[in-house]
């Protein structure tokens, strides 16, 4: 496949971002590499807003990519379709490439969302997974903005913006996922039941 990319070069100068995002640039660029920044940035403008699980889920596309050919990839996300989880299949998307509409992202319908998802090319398939401690980890710092300001409230949006750029700096990729190998053929098979025998 042919990548058009828009930007010729990309803007990575803190000057051209709000404050609290570029009080984290070019500490961030120096950690995780131009390629992230790049990725967490299209995925928030995408997303609407600088959220927790869109910007994991770039980087764990982004992870994703390190082991697998962009090009060919297919992912089933168990993130769901509902917010805040499902937020996570936005920055699956623009991370790799698999987007809906080239037909290589598929968001399963759940009532127990994950932050898992299983990528797959006809050579090799593997699920990531972000670890338990770093999900209980979030999930106690956003029922502390609801606590603090009530659900979809302004300061309660400030909270979770305040958190996605503190995540963003702090969260390296290689740590904060489990790579599971899973049999090739796999994508023939249900992503719950390959997450339930991965134990993730």
């Amino acid at each position: 496949m042919i990548h058009n990319d828009v930007f010729d070069t990309f803007p990575l100068s803190a000057d051209l971002y709000a404050a609290d995002v570029a009080a984290i640039c070019e500490r961030t660029i120096a950690r995780y590499g131009s390629d992230e920044w790049r990725k967490v940035t299209l995925t928030n403008a995408l997303h609407g807003h600088l959220g927790i699980y869109s910007t994991l889920g770039a980087k764990m596309g982004l992870r994703a990519c390190e082991e697998m050919a962009r090009d060919e990839m297919e992912i089933i996300s168990l993130a769901g379709s509902r917010p805040p989880m499902s937020c996570m299949n936005d920055g699956l998307q623009v991370a790799t490439g698999s987007t809906l509409g080239h037909g290589l992202i598929t968001a399963t319908l759940s009532h127990n969302p994950r932050p898992v998802a299983l990528f797959h090319t006809s050579e090799r398939s593997f699920l990531l997974a972000l670890k338990s401690t770093h999900l209980r980890r979030i999930q106690h710092d956003i029922a502390e903005c609801i606590l603090r300001n009530g659900p979809d409230s302004e300061g309660y949006w400030a909270d979770v913006r305040s958190l996605a750029i503190g995540y963003w700096e702090h969260m390296d990729r290689h740590e904060i996922f489990d790579l599971v190998p899973l049999p090739i053929g796999s994508r023939s098979v249900s992503a719950k039941s390959s997450a339930a025998r991965a134990n993730v």
